[in-house]
C-alpha cells in the first residue's frame, strides 16, 4: 500500500472516530435536532482530527502527522 493511500485512510479513520464520538455526545447532552447535530459534529471533527500527509524527500516518500495537541510534525513509520 502506498504512503498516499495510508495517509488517506488514516485521515478518514481519524475524522470518523471523532465525528461519531462528537455526534453521540452532542446527541445525548444537548437538545440539538435536525441538521445542527451532524453539522456541529462535522466542524468538531474537522478541527480536532489529526492531519496526515506524504512528503517527497531526498530519502524517499515519508508520511507525516500534524495534530492540534502535538507541537510540530511527527513522522509516521
Amino acid at each position: 500500500m502506498s504512503k498516499k493511500t495510508k495517509a488517506f485512510i488514516y485521515n478518514f479513520i481519524g475524522f470518523a472516530i471523532i465525528f461519531f464520538s462528537a455526534r453521540y455526545v452532542l446527541g445525548i447532552y444537548t437538545h440539538m435536532q435536525g441538521y445542527w447535530l451532524p453539522i456541529t459534529a462535522f466542524v468538531i471533527g474537522t478541527i480536532l482530527a489529526p492531519k496526515f500527509q506524504t512528503v517527497q524527500t531526498s530519502q524517499g516518500e515519508k508520511l507525516f502527522m500534524k495534530w492540534l495537541f502535538i507541537k510540530g510534525f511527527k513522522e509516521i513509520k
